[in-house]
């Protein structure tokens, strides 16, 4: 067979069932080899697209799907969506092809070192250079994609290489259980926690695996501490258990970073400080801090833990509950926790009866969609000013069901990303929420959602400019220069693509739209005029907390 036949058997073998791209004429021969394998290939309308496609795949199954782009401006073309999956910690595969390997030493059409560019954005990136290495090659990106903390990797593929012929085989895979933390570590850790008065728990986005999530709920049953969650780590915890403190991350002052401020004892669980800097939760550098993760703590001078539990998060975990439930007695100072929650619940409720026209607040926005979806439905949002309101004010039951770009941030993330989830979890409401600045950046993907039927539902947020820079531009300069755009008039954008199209100026009448667009079999569209000066004076409710509760 064919190196390209090949590599698609490779693929098989490892369990790919999914491949989104746009390929080019150096993919040629792999995509010939593709027509006959059960891995099924969507084509995107844009490369980046497809690496976002790639990246929902990884977020919500743990396993990688591939993204494909040819060489030159298509391997360019993929590189934001990639940088997103690999700082947001999604398993995903990236392939691209390569001119012959006998002009790629000299002036070349489209020849650019597209491995060299894409290590700084991968775990991982390799050129094949000859067909027996193929297996190899594959088994090596495929557990390097899954290891934690999981990301990206490429395998480029020359042309002229893809034509070689080849008697290799697959190398099927052989999993290992990733180890456990060392028990006398756990006795350490489980000491220091009895003896804290007011411990607190900050969970990221190593804390949504499932297993992890399970441990993490029966220790907080046991023993009462809360827990706050980054914008990656929402639904680690139920949203309605007394110990879910809700979510941590805005620049800004808030209830939740205060109760850090009253806490004697931080414990951090798959946390990753490319989200939320430690110097915004310990200025002074002078926290008591226990880290668990599946890797030792990254150095920095406000994220110096005094004890580190490294290995198997999950397992970490039962190894503290199994010694929680040997021990009797163990009492903390949860009151100002208790505060902490009642003081979010009565901000969340605040706008939810809202009977506006003509605009609608971000709050009433969100607490209609929480009401749409159920505990296992999916959003996933963009990057814009409407992040920091979903990562305040909308909250989740359970693990994986609110996707947030949070670790490169990137936009153009949601359109994409709904259809993946959709062929991923095909019975479950999926909702992307964008700004109209973030929904315009990967608009094409609308047809891949129509041909695909993609029973899908995308809120876009509109204010006519980049509203989350106007917003940082006003807190620290008290203006902002012109941020402004124009927009296309949604519902003929909607007819034209074949979309369901609703525009609702009414809060009154937003809940109704939302039920109708996610009941509706198809891909569906609902516009609301977004009141962004809700911006401002949420800076200025915050910048207003007292330190103590």
């Amino acid at each position: 067979m064919k190196a390209s036949d090949l590599l698609v058997k490779c693929l098989e073998t490892e369990g790919i069932t999914h491949i989104f791209g746009v390929p080019g004429e150096e993919n040629a021969d792999f995509m010939m080899s593709l027509e006959s394998s059960p891995i099924e290939f969507i084509l995107t309308r844009h490369e980046q697209g497809a690496a976002f496609m790639a990246e929902v795949y990884g977020r919500l199954t743990g396993n990688p799907a591939a993204c494909l782009g040819t060489l030159g401006p298509g391997a360019t073309n993929l590189i934001t969506g990639v940088a997103d999956a690999n700082m947001d910690r999604a398993p995903v595969l990236v392939i691209t092809g390569q001119g012959e390997t006998g002009r790629q030493h000299k002036e070349s059409h489209q020849v650019m070192d597209v491995v060299e560019m894409y290590k700084p954005v991968t775990k991982w990136a390799h050129q094949i250079v000859a067909p027996r290495s193929i297996p190899e090659i594959v088994r090596k990106a495929v557990r390097v994609a899954r290891s934690e903390k999981p990301g990206a990797v490429l395998i480029e593929l020359p042309e002229d290489v893809a034509k070689l012929e080849t008697e290799m085989e697959p190398l099927h895979p052989r999993r290992f259980r990733r180890p456990g933390p060392d028990d006398r570590i756990a006795d350490r850790v489980f000491e220091q926690i009895k003896q804290a008065k007011r411990p607190i728990i900050i969970a990221g986005n190593g804390a949504i695996r499932r297993r992890a999530s399970k441990q993490l709920r029966l220790f907080c049953e046991a023993t009462g501490i809360g827990v706050l969650s980054t914008f990656m780590a929402k639904g680690c915890v139920d949203r309605d258990a007394p110990y879910c403190l809700f979510t941590i991350g805005l620049g800004q002052k808030d209830y939740v970073a205060d109760a850090i401020d009253e806490s004697d004892l931080v414990i951090t669980l798959g946390y990753d400080m490319v989200e939320y800097h430690p110097r915004l939760w310990n200025p002074k550098y002078d926290k008591n801090v226990i880290h668990i993760d599946f890797l030792p703590a990254e150095i920095d001078r406000y994220y110096h833990p005094n004890l580190e539990l490294v290995g198997d998060v999950a397992h970490s975990l039962w190894m503290l509950n199994e010694r929680v439930n040997a021990t009797s007695g163990l009492k903390f100072d949860l009151g100002y926790q208790a505060a902490t929650r009642k003081k979010m619940i009565a901000d969340f409720e605040a706008h939810k009866d809202d009977r506006t026209k003509g605009i609608i607040r971000p709050q009433k926005a969100l607490w209609d969609v929480r009401e749409v979806l159920g505990p296992d439905d999916i959003l996933l949002s963009g990057v814009g000013a409407h992040k920091m309101w979903i990562a305040r004010y909308y909250h989740c039951h359970e693990p994986n069901t609110c996707l947030i770009p949070n670790g490169f941030c990137s936009m153009g993330m949601p359109l994409p990303g709904v259809i993946a989830a959709n062929l991923v979890c095909p019975d479950q409401k999926v909702m992307g929420i964008a700004g109209d600045g973030d929904f315009m950046m990967n608009v094409q993907e609308m047809e891949t959602a129509r041909r695909l039927n993609s029973n899908v539902t995308m809120m876009v947020w509109e204010d006519g400019g980049y509203g989350l820079i106007s917003w940082k531009q006003e807190n620290e300069f008290r203006r902002h220069t012109d941020l402004s755009f124009g927009n296309p008039d949604w519902l003929q954008l909607a007819k034209a693509f074949g979309w369901h199209g609703q525009y609702v100026e009414d809060s009154a009448d937003l809940k109704p739209a939302l039920e109708a667009a996610v009941n509706y079999d198809g891909p569906s569209l609902v516009v609301v005029p977004i009141d962004y000066r809700e911006n401002q004076l949420l800076s200025k409710r915050l910048g207003e907390i007292e330190v103590h509760l």
